[in-house]
């Protein structure tokens, strides 16, 4: 259950680290004029958000999933924190469709936008945690 559990972790964070970082990138392409500059955000929020983000969100909930089957991991605050979870997965979804905006140059939102957008899988993040590790409920 450790190794499980160790894994969990692990992509965790990798999962963590693109959706942190990928609505910061989106910031830096709202604010950037010039051809060559938007082009590159264009790629490193593609690689971002197919080669790091996603494979680490999908590892993260196979071993989340098999730790909570698995091993009959029970509570109130693990159905709080699934519904968490749900959450976001729903936020990366809409991170696809924003990353889409941009590739076709459709984005209508600003700089403004996105530093807000980017502290809600921060708050998310804190009350999982909390969940995980205090079990309140």
């Amino acid at each position: 259950m450790l190794w499980i559990k160790a894994l969990h972790v692990i992509f965790m964070v990798t999962w963590f680290a693109g959706l942190f970082y990928l609505p910061r990138l989106f910031v830096y392409h709202t604010m950037s004029n010039d051809k060559t500059s938007i082009e590159r955000f264009k790629i490193m929020e593609r690689k971002l958000f197919y080669g790091i983000m996603t494979p680490g969100g999908v590892l993260t909930a196979i071993f989340g999933l098999w730790l909570w089957i698995g091993y009959g991991v029970t509570g109130g605050w693990m159905h709080i924190k699934f519904t968490l979870v749900l959450l976001l997965i729903a936020y990366h979804v809409y991170c696809g469709k924003l990353l889409h905006d941009f590739k076709t140059d459709r984005n209508t939102r600003s700089h403004v936008f996105y530093r807000w957008f980017n502290e809600f899988p921060v708050l998310l993040m804190i009350a999982i945690i909390i969940l995980v590790i205090v079990k309140p409920v």
